[in-house]
């Protein structure tokens, strides 16, 4: 009942919202209220931070975190550089991630190979799967971080977080979840999965805009991750001669400057749009269409990339011969999907159909 809401499917056969995902006419609708009374009357700012306010409050509740444990920042990897950054690194340290892991966290932990001696290890995935197992030889006590792409971007792998965690945290390492391939796709329970801080775009299985990012820092370590950057957002009270008491106790000292707030009025409608349908709902019939479409990749002979039994709405597949080839018949065929290099990666959203 929600392929009306996306006028995209009235033209196209769209199965790229893993790149970036089409908004449902609710979110149009209210960025285009928005603006309008940008338009019309003053803007407040103290009514906008109220908006902030409840689309963390949104958020936390689709994670099962709490208002004070999330606050807005503006891209994923700002989350993941807030992390990296808080820890006092010194030379031998290490950081785990795996090779299924977003493109930007190879870049960050390289560069703090070369700025501070920190070692990268990088578990390599088995069959498109990378495990618990996979990690355990590769964390030790001089770890200090474990950054794992929720949902993988390479290949739609649903880590199991839980698990990975528990073998970071016997070392006293603390853990990362790049979330933008999976809040708004499958359920999320950070407290569940031991996650110790989350960030996620919004453009992706969130349906809505760019430039803001829910970022979710668990209470516990809250006094451990400090902010890396300061401004007049961060202050919770002025002092005198220009001294100032900064926000400490909430994820809320995350947020330091004007955040863009037409952004964050369709992050909340979006929000409501997913709390709506359900994400479970979601989950049960776009990862329905993936084991379809792996069963039907497979029956024809290709190779598929992505793990059989792999719960989450992408499916990667190797494909033969020219990729500018492929990728213009699929624009002469109005088919959205993402080509690379030998492969291509297929994602489905709640409006796609068997």
């Amino acid at each position: 009942g929600v392929r009306g809401d996306f006028p995209i499917t009235e033209t196209r056969t769209y199965l790229n919202s893993a790149y970036i995902a089409p908004t449902p006419r609710q979110v149009v609708d209210e960025g285009r209220a928005f603006m309008e009374r940008r338009a019309a009357e003053p803007l407040n700012v103290g009514a906008l931070l109220r908006q902030v306010g409840q689309s963390r409050a949104k958020f936390a509740r689709l994670i099962n975190a709490t208002p004070e444990e999330v606050a807005l920042v503006y891209t994923t990897t700002e989350g993941e550089n807030i992390v990296a950054n808080a820890i006092p690194w010194q030379r031998g340290d290490n950081v785990v991630i795996d090779d299924l892991h977003y493109e930007a966290a190879f870049v960050l932990y390289r560069q703090l190979e070369a700025r501070h001696g920190v070692e990268l290890r990088i578990a390599r995935n088995r069959d498109g799967a990378v495990e618990a197992r996979d990690y355990e030889p590769l964390v030790d006590a001089r770890t200090r971080l474990v950054s794992v792409a929720w949902v993988s971007s390479v290949n739609g792998f649903r880590h199991d977080l839980s698990a990975i965690a528990e073998v970071a945290h016997a070392h006293g390492a603390l853990v990362y979840a790049d979330a933008i391939q999976a809040v708004g796709m499958v359920p999320i329970d950070v407290q569940a999965a031991g996650v110790d801080a989350l960030c996620c775009g919004t453009y992706k299985w969130l349906l809505a805009g760019f430039g803001v990012a829910p970022f979710y820092v668990r209470r516990s370590v809250l006094d451990r991750i400090r902010p890396d950057r300061f401004g007049a957002f961060s202050v919770e009270r002025e002092l005198p001669d220009w001294h100032y008491e900064l926000r400490e106790k909430t994820a809320g000292k995350f947020t330091y400057a004007t955040l863009p707030f037409a952004e964050v009025h369709q992050l909340g409608a979006a929000l409501d749009y997913l709390e709506r349908v359900g994400v479970a709902r979601i989950e049960a019939h776009t990862v329905g269409l993936a084991a379809r479409l792996q069963e039907g990749l497979r029956a024809q002979g290709f190779r598929v990339l992505t793990p059989s039994g792999n719960r989450s709405s992408i499916v990667t597949f190797a494909v033969e011969g020219e990729a500018r080839t492929l990728g213009d018949a699929l624009v002469k065929a109005s088919i959205d999907a993402t080509v690379r290099e030998r492969e291509m990666r297929v994602s489905m959203a709640l409006f796609n159909t068997e």
